[in-house]
This record gives structure tokens, C-alpha cells and sequence, in this order.
């Protein structure tokens, strides 16, 4: 999506900071005094979704492990249509085409989505993995966020990424 603005009370951001993991914010928040200051920042979102028509095949798998180059994105390293029960998803998440270490990432049922499944998060290589059932609709999702001193109409810089399957 296009960038948008927001601001929330200082509460309210508080809280959102804690919920979506965005340690980072939190620790510039901290080091500048401002966790008392309304949370003003510009947003956007990245979407993804693994749509399968036909078998899943050596091209599809080249299709949905590999990059295609979002902001924010999530890369899932196996095809989630070769899993067998039990097997664990691993995703690998970037952010500005590198690895982003520490992003708490989200596992949602999309037919139940008012409280995720399964959170972790990403190690040192951008990478964490979830047993995800065969049934269902699922989303992972992921928040980063960047300040941005220079801009007078936000303090953070904010993308969302979801990658959606069945």
C-alpha cells in the first residue's frame, strides 16, 4: 500500500510496540525520553499469497522460496504444499533485502484470527520456523519499524508483511 499517517496516544503506542515486537522503537523511545510522546508514524503494507494451481512442482517450489524483493517480506524456505504432518515451515524474513534479526513474526488461523496461533522470533540469520497444520488458511505476518528524524510528519518509518497460504 501507498504510505499512510497515523498517530496514537502514548499509551495506546506503547502498547502496539509491545504487541507487534517492535523492540527497536522501544529502545529509541527509551533512550530519548519520549515513551510519554503520541506515537506518530508512517505506515505501509506488504501482502503475499501462495496460490497453487496445478502440482506443486520444481518451478512452483523455485517461485514461492525465493525473494521477490518487498521492503518487508517473508520468504518461506520449503513450499508449504510438500510439508507432511508434523514437519516444520522454515521462513526467513528480510528487510530492505537483508536478514532482519529479531522481528517477531506471527502464525494466524485466518478462519480464527483473533489471537495468533504460534509468535516467534527470527534468529540472527532473519530465520525461524513453525509446524503449521496440513488443514486450514494461515498467514504469517511480521511489523518493522525505522525512525526517521528527518521526516516532521513522523517519527517512525512502519511496514507490515503478511504471506498467506492454505
Amino acid at each position: 500500500s501507498k504510505p499512510a499517517a497515523s498517530e496514537l496516544p502514548y499509551l495506546r503506542f506503547n502498547q502496539y510496540l509491545a504487541e507487534e515486537g517492535l523492540t527497536p522503537i522501544q529502545a529509541n523511545r527509551k533512550r530519548t525520553n519520549t515513551e510519554r510522546s503520541n506515537g506518530k508514524e508512517q505506515y505501509s503494507r506488504r501482502a503475499k499469497s501462495i496460490v497453487q494451481v496445478g502440482p506443486v512442482d520444481a518451478a512452483s517450489i523455485a517461485r514461492v522460496t525465493r525473494p521477490v524483493g518487498l521492503s518487508l517480506e517473508i520468504v518461506p524456505e520449503r513450499h508449504p504444499g510438500t510439508l507432511k504432518t508434523g514437519e516444520a515451515l522454515p521462513v526467513r524474513v528480510y528487510y530492505n533485502r537483508k536478514p532482519l534479526a529479531g522481528a517477531l513474526v506471527k502464525l494466524t488461523n485466518l478462519n480464527d484470527d483473533d489471537k495468533p496461533l504460534k509468535t516467534q522470533r527470527t534468529n540472527a540469520a532473519g530465520r525461524t520456523s513453525f509446524i503449521v497444520p496440513r488443514t486450514g488458511s494461515w498467514q504469517f505476518n511480521v511489523v518493522w519499524a525505522d525512525v526517521t528524524p528527518a521526516n516532521p510528519a513522523a517519527d517512525y518509518n512502519t511496514v507490515f508483511s503478511s504471506l498467506s497460504f492454505g
